[in-house]
């Protein structure tokens, strides 16, 4: 069953086509690569699901539901959390606090419930704790809780930001690059956990550079090139197909 459906999106920033008329479906349960060269449309792709920006055509559905340009905050409500979007970390606080601060989207607590510290209050703040704690350890970060966020090595701020991303309990997430800045030991050790993660129901759509991770990962395969779908296909049909090779032996120029 489908989760995520675009029909026909499109973005235009002026006499820009960022994305032409972009048709894809990812099945629930499933863990689908996007690539393409730079100047493809991937990153301004991500952003229409997300509601970062708005799109010039086409409509957007989720679980059966449109949210075609509705607020990044109310998408992230429904489900569907992108780890750059909604993940940036608090450079300032722990690792464990940054967890938390995103469990917090779901404690259901008012501010004066919050604010009066009651016993249920204070109950809630331990399972809070507990659950980020064990999200830090899903990740293989949790011996670094109590590091501040900017002072950790930049795979290990990409790590807190799934961490953070999952906090919310979404159904599918949106990974921009997930292993970027890694070594090829923490690559492979984070698309691990990612597939656990999926294993757990949720639903990955995931952007990567490193071909290797996306070829070795993603059961399925999306495309781009100048903001049009050229390809889709099992990893294989992908490595072969002849618009997909002439791509980026091709190249392009960032447009998103």
């Amino acid at each position: 069953m489908a989760i995520l459906e675009l029909k026909g999106l499109a973005k235009n920033f002026g006499h820009l086509v960022a994305v032409n008329a972009l048709d894809l479906t990812v099945e629930e349960g499933e863990i689908r690569g996007l690539i393409g060269p730079n100047g493809s449309g991937k990153t301004t792709t991500f952003n229409l699901i997300s509601g970062f920006i708005t799109p010039t055509r086409g409509r957007v559905f989720f679980q059966g539901e449109e949210i075609t340009a509705l607020p990044a905050h109310v998408v992230a409500k429904r489900g569907l959390v992108r780890t750059y979007q909604l993940t940036a970390l608090f450079r300032e606080l722990t690792a464990l606090q940054n967890v938390i601060m995103a469990c917090h989207l779901h404690t259901g607590m008012g501010l004066l419930e919050q604010f009066f510290q009651g016993p249920r209050t204070r109950e809630r703040e331990r399972e809070i704790e507990e659950k980020g704690l064990a999200l830090l350890d899903s990740m293989g970060i949790a011996d670094k809780k109590d590091e501040i966020a900017g002072n950790l090595p930049h795979g290990h701020q990409r790590a807190l930001g799934i961490a953070s991303a999952l906090a919310t309990e979404p159904r599918m997430l949106l990974l921009d690059e997930p292993v970027g800045g890694m070594t090829p030991t923490e690559a492979k050790e984070t698309m691990d956990r990612i597939k656990m993660v999926r294993d757990h129901g949720v639903t990955i759509l995931l952007v990567e550079h490193d071909m290797k991770t996306v070829m070795t990962t993603c059961e399925k395969i999306t495309c781009m090139n100048f903001g049009n779908k050229i390809a889709e296909g099992t990893p294989q049909e992908i490595s072969a197909h002849r618009d997909v090779i002439e791509a980026y032996l091709g190249g392009g120029t960032e447009a998103c």
